[in-house]
């Protein structure tokens, strides 16, 4: 195997991780910031070192990424078709970034994954794709606005006697511990995505099997450019989650991250599925902004927000696809 085209691949691995961090460091902090519980800086800062801790906490979704999406390709022409699906995934991540719109790295990834398996002649696992992506791309945001709708109306009951410049006062602090454990399961999921990537390439070239355990360097390598990315922020999409969808108070930002952080650690530990914390977030943060009234909600915002869902696979497919037959004619 070719030495040069693993170090290629791999280095593309970590420059779509650094992308995946400032694409979607506004998942953890974007809340946290517009309620003024946290500085832009310390935000950003607080979220890549959580990010950083939460990528050592498991491997259940990198083994979903690297076994359980494609068939692992072999030779030269898998490490094409790893190559273009990380192309794919961070051509899509630039272009949603530039419009600040809050798409999916993940779903980014694993539309490039299946997009390149199918223009390379790999086998797509079907079963896998329907079961820890398809069927989470829907299930998680329902859960993410019907638990945040739950949460916030919890919040409302319990605190209707208290003084609201002190309830306010106390959830900007709390909001700083829920706003880490955004970024903690923000770790937890997306660095081993890349991760589950970069162990399919190593045993592409024959340097792991998948019976060795991830290797230290790769985990450490991965969630230091997620960090990276993460300090390097993300603001156009952090204004559209923490103004334009609805303008958040403390209690309501504290309830979204709640909210969010829940079924992030609760997916990756339970069903080790690779679910999009920027679906989880979003659509809590409707959720919490529908007890206030349902009009609350910017829901123009929001349908184009859940259109660019929809559309992230298959236009990270269809990149995927292209670059993978570029790489094929002019090298393979």
């Amino acid at each position: 195997m070719d030495t040069f085209a693993l170090i290629v691949t791999v280095a593309v691995a970590l420059f779509f991780t650094y992308t995946n961090g400032f694409h979607d460091s506004a998942n953890a902090i974007a809340t946290s910031v517009s309620t003024r519980a946290l500085t832009p800086r310390a935000a950003l800062a607080m979220a890549a070192v959580m990010n950083l801790a939460g990528a050592f906490l498991g491997n259940g979704v990198a083994k979903t990424v690297s076994e359980g999406l494609i068939e692992t390709p072999v030779g030269s022409k898998g490490m094409a078709i790893l190559f273009a699906a990380l192309a794919g995934a961070i051509v899509w991540n630039l272009v949603t970034w530039y419009f600040g719109l809050p798409s999916s790295s993940s779903h980014a990834l694993f539309g490039g994954l299946v997009g390149a398996a199918l223009a390379g002649g790999t086998a797509v696992i079907w079963s896998g794709v329907v079961e820890k992506i398809i069927l989470p791309m829907f299930l998680s945001p329902i859960v993410g606005l019907v638990v945040g709708y739950l949460v916030m109306t919890a919040i409302l009951w319990l605190f209707r006697n208290a003084n609201p410049h002190k309830a306010k006062r106390g959830f900007r602090i709390a909001q700083t511990v829920s706003a880490a454990g955004m970024a903690l399961g923000h770790g937890l999921q997306d660095a081993q995505k890349t991760m589950g990537v970069v162990m399919m390439a190593l045993v592409i070239a024959g340097q792991e099997t998948y019976k060795d355990p991830i290797p230290v360097w790769v985990k450490i390598v991965c969630a230091l450019m997620l960090s990276l990315g993460t300090y390097a922020g993300g603001w156009r999409i952090m204004r559209t989650l923490g103004r334009k969808i609805i303008e958040l108070d403390p209690p309501q930002g504290f309830a979204a991250e709640a909210t969010g952080a829940s079924i992030m650690f609760t997916t990756a530990y339970l069903f080790k599925a690779p679910i999009s914390t920027t679906h989880v977030i979003t659509s809590a943060i409707m959720g919490v902004g529908a007890t206030k009234r349902v009009n609350a909600v910017r829901w123009g915002v929001a349908k184009n927000i859940v259109l660019g869902w929809f559309i992230t696979m298959p236009a990270a497919a269809l990149v995927a696809a292209a670059v993978f037959e570029l790489v094929n004619l002019t090298v393979l």
